[in-house]
């Protein structure tokens, strides 16, 4: 799977992390349904790994499907082995190098110039700037962008509808999107609010697909 590609399509990554597995599995499918295919599920979650390969397996091994919070050599080797397709790090250590060597596109967590570089260099895919809200927001992106222009960013924490349209008019490639989304849905909370925020981040996405990276 070229990462790359599947952000500038998609524009918006669902982050799923859950109490409830069996939720988790239920929000990532309607998800789907809604139009929202490029989704990651935090280890963080009850029983993730299972839920990982659940949902691989009702694609049939087509699904662009990343597991998230990636730490250690042992996570990333658990999460290929499970059946997903990309890695997701919340900061440089083992797990970036152990996914990037088996294979798995990596969207590697960064926050400051030096940890940009040190991304890029180790490997990335593209970089997840985190924690975007608490990081200084669109405006730091902005700033970035200024020495890292053609970096591809993907803004994640706190990342609402309002949010996503400035970082993405700011040359964000993507946007990673966890609560802001998932609304309690993957905790076992009623659905319908999730598909209703869905829908307005899937029109979001449509409004800024252009086909390619960062302008």
């Amino acid at each position: 799977m070229n990462l790359l590609d599947r952000l500038a399509e998609e524009r918006v990554v669902a982050i799923v992390r859950g109490r409830d597995p069996e939720a988790a599995y239920r929000a990532v499918r309607i998800l789907w349904e809604e139009g929202i295919d490029l989704v990651e599920v935090s280890l963080t979650g009850a029983d993730a790994l299972a839920v990982i390969e659940r949902l691989a397996q009702a694609r049939a091994g087509q699904a662009a499907l990343g597991a998230g919070t990636i730490l250690s050599e042992q996570d990333a080797r658990r999460a290929r082995d499970a059946g997903a397709t990309f890695a997701v790090t919340p900061a440089i250590g083992p797990g970036t190098a152990t996914a990037i060597e088996l294979g798995l596109p990596t969207l590697v967590g960064a926050l400051t110039p030096t940890e940009v570089y040190t991304a890029v260099q180790a490997g990335a895919s593209a970089v997840k700037l985190f924690p975007a809200s608490h990081g200084g927001g669109p405006d730091y992106l902005k700033a970035l962008r200024d020495p890292f222009p053609s970096v591809p960013f993907v803004p994640v924490g706190g990342v609402d509808v309002d949010a996503a349209r400035r970082y993405l008019r700011l040359g964000a490639l993507a946007v990673g999107v966890g609560s802001p989304l998932l609304a309690g849905a993957a905790d076992g909370a009623d659905p319908a609010e999730m598909r209703v925020r869905a829908q307005a981040f899937r029109a979001l996405a449509r409004e800024h697909d252009q086909g390619g990276g960062p302008a």
